[in-house]
């Protein structure tokens, strides 16, 4: 947890995340990212020069979802914890159809998930992207879209009064995994009907490829988005969002 605290605390640093007396509301989906995400900002709050309160947030999407040892977790860290249900995915198997629904899935639960963070009195929605998650969103927006984009460490919009911030982007995947099994945090199997069927796992497994072959790879791709001569995708991205 040491390492990935630090590296939260550089990526803070260096795209200004957090403000003093924040209240910045973490997305649980039960997943290993966001519970690892979860417990490093909890940490976090207590211990930065700059304090802030947390508060986690669950949207359950439809299918059987069991929040209960998640619940746990709030109260062992002291974090106020709200859920919410939708029917997400029935509107998008069993209504709409969707063959590639991934794109519009996760839209529409960041949207969710945005107004419980407005609803809830938070400045901030903070999402568990990692490292790779942010290269391979790179290679997939490359490939599949012919255009350089990926997630962004800071994204402000005019028409929400809450900013998306994923302070976990400098984390490598592998520091999470080990956190998630040291600490042993209740991850809940994700309930998508088409987990591990994704283009998404293609990008993870071509990733994996590239750096077999080039084993510095990912902090290369890492590196050319964080240039900070303005010549990197991150901060070409945040002249064009301001």
């Amino acid at each position: 947890m040491k390492r990935i605290l630090g590296d939260i605390r550089r990526a803070d640093a260096d795209f200004g995340l957090i403000r003093r007396g924040e209240h910045v509301a973490v997305g649980v989906s039960g997943g290993k990212d966001s519970l690892v995400l979860l417990r490093a900002m909890a940490l976090y709050s207590r211990f930065d020069v700059k304090p802030f309160e947390v508060i986690a947030v669950t949207l359950k999407t439809g299918n059987p979802f069991d929040t209960s040892a998640i619940r746990a977790l709030c109260e062992e860290l002291g974090v106020p914890y709200h859920v919410e249900e939708c029917d997400l995915i029935h509107e998008l198997f069993d209504i709409r159809k969707e063959e590639h629904p991934c794109a519009l899935c996760a839209r529409l639960r960041r949207g969710a998930l945005l107004r419980m963070a407005a609803d809830l009195g938070c400045s901030k929605l903070a999402l568990g992207h990692h490292r790779e998650d942010v290269e391979e969103t790179l290679l997939m927006s490359l490939l599949h879209e012919a255009r350089l984009h990926t997630f962004q460490p800071l994204t402000v919009m005019e028409d929400q009064p809450v900013a998306v911030i994923r302070p976990m982007v400098y984390v490598p995947e592998k520091e999470i995994i080990h956190a998630a099994r040291k600490l042993a945090v209740p991850v809940v199997k994700n309930p998508c009907p088409v987990d591990g069927q994704t283009e998404r796992q293609e990008m993870k497994e071509l990733l994996n490829s590239l750096s077999r072959r080039y084993p510095q790879a990912r902090e290369y791709l890492l590196k050319a988005l964080r240039e900070n001569d303005g010549s990197g995708l991150w901060n070409r991205c945040e002249r064009e969002d301001h």
